[in-house]
């Protein structure tokens, strides 16, 4: 049975030798999980939707020049990730402010209508301004360290894999993801009364 680095690659190569239907088949596999990536950098449902629209025509038009030397997710979640980074740096070059963004947290945390509802109306309203607090943190980190962690903690990749998306060492991710993981706890700790 073939292994998915494989099924992609062999997709890959049909698009690269004029078959759009497999690269449609790469972007109906993928663009929901990009999607949940960039959103979570760009905290805009519409933008991100815009990014990976933007992030598989660089991918398409780029083709020629993945050479499967890491698997093909990998290669996508670089340029959807450097997408949403050259968004978010020229939207601050625009001196644009950034508001704290309108949260829906149904879609963003999906599959969780499926667990019976068991909270009372206090753990329920706990839970939520947790996850306010959460994507309050997050919102606060650099761009590199949002980045970092969601793709670790929120996506599930490795270390070596986010090294090869951000284009930087092993170490420095470790770096990052601790350095988030700190300011996420210090944001969400509760803070003694005076």
């Amino acid at each position: 049975m073939p292994t998915e680095r494989k099924c992609d690659q062999f997709l890959v190569d049909l698009a690269k030798a004029g078959c759009r239907q497999s690269f449609d088949m790469l972007v109906v596999k993928y663009q929901r999980r990009l999607l949940r990536i960039i959103h979570r950098i760009v905290f805009d449902r519409a933008q991100a939707e815009d990014l990976v629209q933007e992030s598989f025509i660089k991918a398409y038009r780029g083709l020629a020049h993945f050479r499967g030397e890491c698997a093909f997710y990998t290669w996508l979640y670089t340029i959807g990730v450097n997408t949403a980074k050259q968004y978010l740096i020229t939207q601050a070059k625009r001196n644009l402010t950034f508001s704290m963004p309108r949260f829906d947290l149904g879609a963003t945390f999906a599959g969780t209508e499926e667990i019976p509802d068991i909270n009372t109306p206090d753990s329920a309203l706990e839970s939520k301004q947790l996850a306010l607090a959460i994507y309050s943190a997050l919102n606060s980190l650099t761009l590199d360290e949002r980045t970092s962690i969601v793709l670790r903690e929120l996506e599930g990749l490795s270390y070596e894999e986010i090294s090869k998306i951000m284009q930087c060492p092993v170490g420095t991710v470790r770096s990052r993801i601790f350095r988030a993981r700190e300011e996420i706890f210090e944001q969400i700790s509760p803070k003694p009364l005076a």
